[in-house]
């Protein structure tokens, strides 16, 4: 959502630095060392300060590796983009001064009313495309610190059915995997939850939460150790987990449905052992099926799991068994974290909306040969991915902040990233070059159906 956010901001007020800049043509005269005109670039200033201060005041308010406000972090963000928006505004007026010194000795400067106005779409483009490419690396990396495996590496869960559709689900998996073993587990019946301790060890936590632990057979305990040689009791509980803890019982409290509050719950207390996992991401309490029904609970089929000890899915065995399922489940294949690639998509058309603002400057201006024609493409290209990197770096930079916030009670630190340097210096060089690459042979084509006429 926030880089739909910051699309759409950045083109819209984009679209108002194009106007700004055409606007501000008239006070900018052609004559060296004629006066300028002072209100378009007082507003520009204006503007162009204080979309800065406001990213500053963004950047600084969410500079803290604490908790954030889900719905207070978004508004800054979206302050923050607006911000970097105004910033893009402001520069407007300025691209026809510099437009006015650059374009002496350019044929540019002829017909500024026309090619400014592109050299703003260049720039806001340019400005766009470096701001997602910033953002997108910190808040990859972040993520990425933040990741939390929901299960071993290469499993596969079939999960979030109702308990009718369980034995659908689980027929269209063996049908889709024939031979594949399949682990089942199993949640409890009750409306009212039950909690669970373990003296002697930190329980590990789901989501923020301390785990309830998970409730299957001797095929589940050995797909969280990772080991098939795993001893399995049906009256033990087992602590997986890396840490060092010593445990020797696990103790289940839970309320019968329909106890008033001042009833004491039943309490049920497990023998325990601890075993360490081959993976060193699996933190779980694993309970033996056998014990709720011993204490007259019922369970209910909760998920599937096709161990990747057994079985490694692929994505094709993956789509294929969503289709077999028809909507009744949804698989999850662990693949560690996958980062989003739709930010590639803005980046690319960015690109090309610059070009084409370079293109259009160039086409608008009096060139006479395809050489004049190059270099004017170069000109334009220039100086709106000059002005357009550096506030493109000023606003990603900034925006780096917000977007990397935590909702977490016990946020992580702030992963650092290394900034895409190169990829925006390659940016800043090869576009003038592009540019004036493809306006040669564009100005040729339209130079020979003018002489055909």
């Amino acid at each position: 959502m926030a880089l739909e956010i910051l699309t759409f901001l950045f083109a819209g007020f984009g679209l108002g630095s194009m106007v700004l800049a055409a606007r501000s043509v008239p006070s900018v005269p052609s004559a060296p060392g004629a006066l300028v005109r002072r209100r378009p670039p007082v507003w520009g200033s204006a503007l162009l300060v204080g979309g800065c201060v406001i990213m500053a005041l963004a950047a600084w308010s969410t500079h803290e590796d604490v908790h954030y406000d889900d719905f207070g972090s978004a508004v800054t963000l979206l302050v923050a983009i607006v911000g970097g928006a105004l910033v893009l505004l402001g520069l407007g007026p300025f691209l026809a001064l510099l437009l006015g010194v650059a374009g002496r000795w350019s044929v540019l400067a002829r017909d500024r009313a026309r090619t400014v106005p592109w050299i703003a779409a260049t720039m806001s483009a340019t400005a766009l495309a470096v701001t997602v490419v910033i953002v997108a690396a910190a808040a990859t990396s972040q993520n990425r610190a933040d990741y939390r495996p929901e299960a071993r590496p290469g499993a596969l869960l079939v999960r979030y059915f109702s308990e009718g559709d369980a034995p659908a689900a689980l027929a269209a998996v063996r049908r889709e995997l024939p031979g594949v073993p399949v682990v089942q587990t199993y949640r409890h019946r009750e409306i009212l939850p039950y909690s669970l301790h373990a003296d002697g060890a930190d329980l590990p936590e789901q989501d923020g939460f301390v785990t309830s632990g998970v409730i299957g057979d001797g095929a589940l305990l050995r797909y969280l150790t990772g080991d098939p040689s795993t001893p399995y009791e049906e009256n033990t509980a087992v602590v997986v987990t890396t840490g060092d803890a010593e445990v020797a019982s696990v103790t289940i409290e839970y309320s019968l449905f329909g106890q008033d509050d001042d009833t004491a719950p039943v309490v049920k207390q497990v023998p325990a052992v601890v075993v360490r996992p081959a993976d060193p991401s699996v933190e779980e309490v694993f309970l033996p099926a056998k014990v709720f029904r011993g204490i007259g609970q019922d369970l209910r089929p909760d998920a599937l799991i096709v161990d990747p000890s057994a079985h490694s899915t692929s994505v094709t065995e993956q789509r294929r068994l969503d289709r077999s399922l028809g909507g009744v489940a949804q698989t999850y294949v662990e693949r560690g974290y996958q980062p989003p690639s739709d930010w590639r998509i803005v980046v690319v058309a960015a690109v090309v909306v610059a070009l084409a603002g370079a293109l259009a400057a160039a086409g608008g201006s009096d060139a006479r040969s395809w050489q004049a024609a190059a270099r004017c493409a170069a000109l334009a290209a220039g100086i709106g991915t000059a002005v357009g990197v550096a506030a493109g770096c000023l606003a990603g930079l900034l925006l780096a902040w917000p977007v990397t916030t935590s909702s977490a009670w016990e946020p992580p630190p702030r992963a650092g990233f290394a900034t895409p340097w190169p990829w925006i210096a390659a940016l800043a060089a090869g576009l003038p070059v592009l540019a004036a690459a493809v306006a040669a042979p564009v100005f040729t084509a339209r130079m020979r159906r003018s002489a055909r006429r």
